[in-house]
């Protein structure tokens, strides 16, 4: 297992997936601390992609929210929420 700081890897990083990709496993430290470890992944899967027409029948089958938003008499919006002078 190589260990290289922050630094390093930032330099060499395509180098460093390349090792990581043919079964290397590396560790990055920052001030000599171990942050992160990379590893190849368990299994290479593929990415699944997002049918848009699924998506849209499934955003459209939503029900729209019956409770109110708090908007009200009385409800305060985020901008006078943020402007009261609590700090």
């Amino acid at each position: 297992m190589r260990t290289v700081s922050v630094a390093e890897a930032k330099a060499h990083l395509s180098e460093l997936i390349d090792r990581v990709a043919a079964g290397e496993r590396l560790v990055i430290t920052r001030r000599g601390k171990p942050v992160m470890e990379l590893v190849r992944p368990a299994e290479d899967k593929p990415l699944r992609r997002i049918d848009v027409d699924e998506l849209r029948r499934l955003v459209a089958a939503q029900q729209a929210a019956r409770k109110s938003s708090g908007r009200g008499k009385g409800a305060l919006t985020m901008r006078q929420i943020r402007d009261l002078e609590r700090y």
